[in-house]
């Protein structure tokens, strides 16, 4: 793991704000705090925030704000979550560029917990 990633660790390094209607969240988070905010098709939008963090504001039924967690040891992570009180919501998954599981905390907020960063069909570092 290189010393970027090791440093990445259990940072905050992506989030999701859902709701009913995404056109209504992306003009109240552009022009409240000047993100920028991109549709990629209908109910998702990529966001960049000034200071780099990026983001996703979903179109959903209910209303949530969940944040992705960098981790070293997937795998670990979710058993860790699982023995301190949570639920696994989605278990290890590959999207094709990131290794990716979700858990609930004991209060049932959903944390997303990333591992890695490639591009589609290449070897993960």
């Amino acid at each position: 793991m290189s010393d970027q990633a090791v440093r990445q660790a259990n940072a905050v390094v992506h989030f999701d704000i859902s709701g009913p209607d995404d056109e209504h969240l992306r003009r109240f988070y552009g022009d409240l705090l000047d993100w920028e905010i991109v549709p990629q098709g209908p109910g998702y939008s990529l966001v960049q925030t000034p200071g780099g963090l990026r983001g996703s504001i979903v179109e959903a039924e209910g209303a949530a704000v969940t944040l992705g967690v960098a981790v070293a040891d997937l795998e670990l992570a979710v058993r860790r979550a699982a023995e301190l009180g949570g639920e696994v919501v989605m278990p290890p998954t590959d999207n094709g560029w990131v290794l990716k599981a979700q858990v609930t905390d004991p209060a049932g907020n959903v944390l997303t917990l990333i591992q890695g960063s490639r591009r589609a069909g290449e070897p993960e570092a």
